[in-house]
Formats: structure tokens, sequence, C-alpha cells
């Protein structure tokens, strides 16, 4: 039997608990050394906290058990594998379905019967309660920690934790470094910008960690440093303001005379142009956000051009502006990618019409098949209690029929209350499909927050490099469209034309079409959150396309002939 070896940690952090994999790796292997019918598929390791499902190793691993990779899985114990109800329930599931066979741990014996299903489910509930339970603890103690003036976490830059008396006391390497910080900003002379550059000239840094830290400050560091009321002796704790036991850094009058500035300094002009494409682009050299500004010439002509913001003080970014028109076309080959021409447009519709018809009559006859079932089960449940009345049959008779009617009138309302909640199982195959075949003449003819929103949909991590943008495009149009402008994705489909002359494709066996339609059924099945959020975006648009609405009516009377 093939079986998936576990192993977890329950941090991310590589200084906590680095023998823990190692360890849980060892043991396994002497679980199954020496005994033949046991075949290792692969030893899958994660460091993620099970306390809340999206374990991408855990939830892969149970998806190619469903595939038949591997018949079980070996781990340390059973809290390895889950620590919440979801998780814990996909296992139970997997075991309930055959897909998972065998379970073996090395500090608990587990056996696939009802009994064993049963203790496994009561083990993952005390799982689940130990996590709970830790985490009011946690809770409980901070609160206490605070009321007596100190603040959980990690200290703000200029203070350190003291590892001794647990407490916070001033770092004497950044404390007085600070104080001159907030006196440039009480002055009135320093704008944030300017700040930063001093306090990197003075060679102030973040308070270094063992993974992170040791950086100079940013802008918007040292905006989150000048607020932060911890300096004053006060900080806040879940919304909840303490007076702190440390020693302040400065009075709370001059704390407030910081914010009195930061205030003024932050005030702008009403902003009078719009830039489309801001916030979705970054640098490919440095990582900083790309922003655009408008540039007069001196004849009178208007240029916008998208360039680095250059925010990082620490790196000196080459990169060069490039104008809109410039990445506009570019981010044009960016929807044209995912784009549907109006043959596969058609055909896709054609398709899931189809579908919807036999599904439409598969789900009508399951509802009266159940209607049925429920009404006969009703009638049982009568006649059974009639003949416990008249004395036909006996108490333990009436009690294991009733017990029996009862549990299956449960099953059959879930299962038909389950089929009628099932909802429009085809509306995000249509609304994809009607999306990507609009995509493009909403980007060349719509204005500009329907061009931000279309390319937010359809493509994320745009980077800009050399004036050429790169980019992610959103599952399930990272392969591109199945579109008939690319004859190799469309192989083996034959153009017939109906009575009106339109075209279109009809395939001998499946198709790239037909199966982008799976991946986008897929996609939305698992719940993608970036696919998720490119079928709100699609939703909005088709909504204010009243031209498209207007088509759909003509397109819906020729595909249903």
């Amino acid at each position: 039997m093939r079986y998936f070896l576990y192993c977890r940690k329950s941090t991310e952090a590589e200084d906590r608990q680095v023998l823990s994999i190692e360890s849980q790796r060892m043991e396994l292997f002497k679980i199954i050394e020496g005994k033949p019918d046991i075949e290792v598929t692969a030893v899958l390791e994660e460091c993620k906290s099970a306390k809340a499902p999206g374990r991408p190793v855990f939830d892969d691993m149970l998806r190619r058990i469903e595939r038949g990779e591997a018949d079980g899985i070996v781990a340390w114990h059973p809290d390895r594998l889950a620590r919440n109800s979801i998780d814990g329930g996909k296992i139970i599931y997997l075991l309930d379905q055959k897909h998972l066979k065998d379970m073996r741990f090395a500090s608990y014996s587990f056996e696939n019967n009802p009994q064993g299903k049963f203790t496994l489910s009561i083990i993952f509930g005390y799982s689940k309660y130990y996590v709970d339970s830790l985490s009011e603890n946690v809770k409980r103690g901070n609160r206490t920690k605070c009321e007596k003036g100190w603040r959980p976490n990690k200290a703000p830059i200029g203070y350190r934790n003291d590892p001794t008396t647990k407490t916070v006391v001033p770092d004497p390497e950044r404390f007085l470094l600070v104080r001159q910080m907030f006196d440039l900003a009480r002055r009135g002379t320093h704008s944030l910008g300017a700040i930063a550059i001093e306090t990197c000239g003075w060679g102030l840094t973040s308070s270094p960690g063992k993974r992170q830290g040791g950086k100079v400050l940013t802008k918007s560091m040292v905006y989150h440093v000048l607020t932060n009321p911890f300096y004053a002796g006060m900080f806040l704790w879940n919304g909840v303001e303490y007076r702190g036991a440390h020693e302040a850094m400065l009075t709370w009058s001059e704390f407030e005379q910081v914010k009195n500035q930061l205030t003024r300094d932050l005030q702008q002009a009403p902003r009078r142009h719009e830039f489309p494409f801001t916030g979705l682009i970054r640098c490919g050299e440095c990582g900083c956000a790309i922003t655009a500004e408008l540039r007069v010439k001196p004849s009178g002509r208007h240029y916008t051009y998208y360039h680095c913001g250059k925010s990082r003080l620490d790196v000196r970014c080459a990169q060069r502006a490039i104008t809109a028109a410039q990445l506009e076309e570019q981010l044009q080959s960016v929807v044209e990618s995912a784009s549907l021409d109006d043959r596969t447009h058609r055909f896709l519709l054609a398709r899931l019409s189809t579908r919807r018809t036999r599904l439409k009559e598969e789900y009508e006859k399951k509802v009266t098949a159940l209607d049925r079932r429920l009404s006969d089960l009703q009638r049982q449940q009568a006649t059974v209690t009639s003949l416990r009345v008249r004395d036909l049959i006996s108490d333990d008779e009436y009690l294991r029929d009733r017990q029996r009617i009862s549990d299956e009138l449960r099953f059959a309302q879930q299962a038909l209350s389950t089929l009628r909640t099932t909802g429009n199982t085809f509306e995000p195959e249509q609304t994809a499909t009607k999306a990507c075949n609009r995509a493009i003449l909403w980007f060349r003819e719509g204005n500009q927050r329907q061009k931000r929103q279309i390319v937010a949909a359809l493509s994320s991590n745009l980077r800009l490099t050399d004036k050429k943008l790169s980019f992610e495009a959103v599952f399930p149009f990272s392969a591109g469209a199945p579109s008939g402008a690319r004859p190799n994705q469309l192989a083996g489909l034959d153009a017939t034309r109906t009575k009106e002359g339109e075209q279109f494709a009809r395939p001998a066996k499946m198709t790239p079409a037909l199966a982008w339609l799976d991946a986008i059924r897929t996609a939305w099945g698992e719940q993608d959150p970036r696919f998720v959020k490119s079928m709100a975006i699609f939703r909005e648009l088709l909504a204010e396309d009243a031209e498209f609405q207007k088509s759909q009516v003509a397109l819906t009377a020729t595909v249903g002939r």
C-alpha cells in the first residue's frame, strides 16, 4: 500500500523547533522499517500552523490522495494533520469515501473502522480544544501584562525587550537617535522624506531580529514611529489605551506637537488627474510601486509618464520612465491573451445551454425521486405509529422501526435541501465566457476605471523592467483563452453553418475550449481567492455594459434555435 509521510512543525520561524521535522521524519522511518507492505510515495514537510485551514502542502496531499496517488498517511500524531474542524472533517470524509484506506502514527494506533474513525474525530476535537484554550491563555496573559504597564510583543525602535526582567528598556544605540527624529518633526523644517534621509545619514536602522530588521527607515516607517503614542508613555492594545510603565522618550505635549505638524504637512491639494494603472504595477528592479505624472511640453502638448516611485533609500533604481501610450499597448496584449473571439464565445454558450438543459432534467428527476421518497417515509412513520397504538407490534419493534425511518427521513431531507440550494452552477462559466468576449472592447473603448478593472481581473504581479511589462495571469486565464485566432488551440474543431449562416465550432472530442470551461469550474469550486475577485469584477463590468445586455437577447435567440 502506498503512503505519504507527512511532517509538520507549528511555526514558520526557522529558529524555533528546528529539530521538530527532522525528529519526526526519523521516527516515521522507524515505523515503516522492515514493513514491505508500506511503499513511501513521497515525504511531505510543512512549516505552518494547523490552527486554521489553508496549508498548501496538506491540501495538495489530500488532492493527490483523491486522485489515487497514495492510499494512506504516516504521521507522528493526529494533531500534526489537523487542529481545526475543517481539515479534520476532510480526513474523516476521505476515510468514508475509501480514498484514504489507512493511517499510521508513531504515538497512536488507528484502525479504519467506525470505532477508529470515532476515536480519531475525538482526538481532532481535543487538538482544536488545545489550540483554543492556548489562545485564551495567551490573551489573558497579555491583558495582565498590559494592566501592569508593559506592552507585549517586540518593542518599537528606540527600545528593546529585556529578557531578564521581561520589561521594555531604552535601546542604548537608538534611543537618542529616535529622540532627534522627533525633534526634527517638531521644528517643522523637514518633511517625512527629508527626515528619512537624515536618519539614513545617522546610521539609524530598525531593530535587528533573527529573521529581519536592521534596515534603513522608509517614509512610511518614519510616519509610523512619529505617530506611535508609545514614545509618550501610552500604548494601545486591542483598541484599549494603557499607561506604560516604560521610560517615556518625550512628554505628551511634545507628542501632540509632532502630530499637529504632521497633520499640516500631510494636507494635500485636491487631486486633478486620474492615472488608471497606478497601484497595479511594481518596479522589476527595486520592487517599489510604479507611479505616474503629467508633463507639459513647451509646445503645450501633454504627456503622461509612468515610472518607478524610487521610495527606497537603500537602493539606487536606474529604471527609466515609459509613456502611458507604450504602457497601455503592452497592457492591451495582456487583455488580448485572455480574450475570446465571437465564434468561440457562441460555441461555448451553446455548449453551456445544452448542458444546462440536460442537467435541469436530471435535477428535476432527482427532486421528484426525493419527494416521492419523503412521502413514502412519512407514510411508513404514520403506519408504524398506528401499529403501535393498536398494540400490533412491541415497544422494541416500534422504537427500532421509528429510529430507522427517522434516520432515513433526515438524510432524505438533507439531500433535498442541498439539491435545492446549489444555485446556478453555470454562473461562473457563463460570466467568465461573456466577460472574456467583451474584455478587449472594454479595454479599447472603456473609461479609465474599466481599463483598470479588466487588467486587475485578468492578471497579477505586474512588473515593469526596462520598459517591458511582465505579469502572471490569473488561473484559468494563465494558458490564454481558447480563441479562434489561435488555430493550434482549436485543433479538432469542425466549422459548420446554422440556418442563419453563423459559424459554430463542433468538437470531435474534448477540446481546449471545453477544457477551459472545466478549469473555470475547478477554480470556482476551490474558491481560488484571485479568481473569486475576478468574478466580482466581471459581474460589475457586465452589469454596466448596456450594449452587451441588448446583444444577449439576440444571441440567446440564435443559440436556442
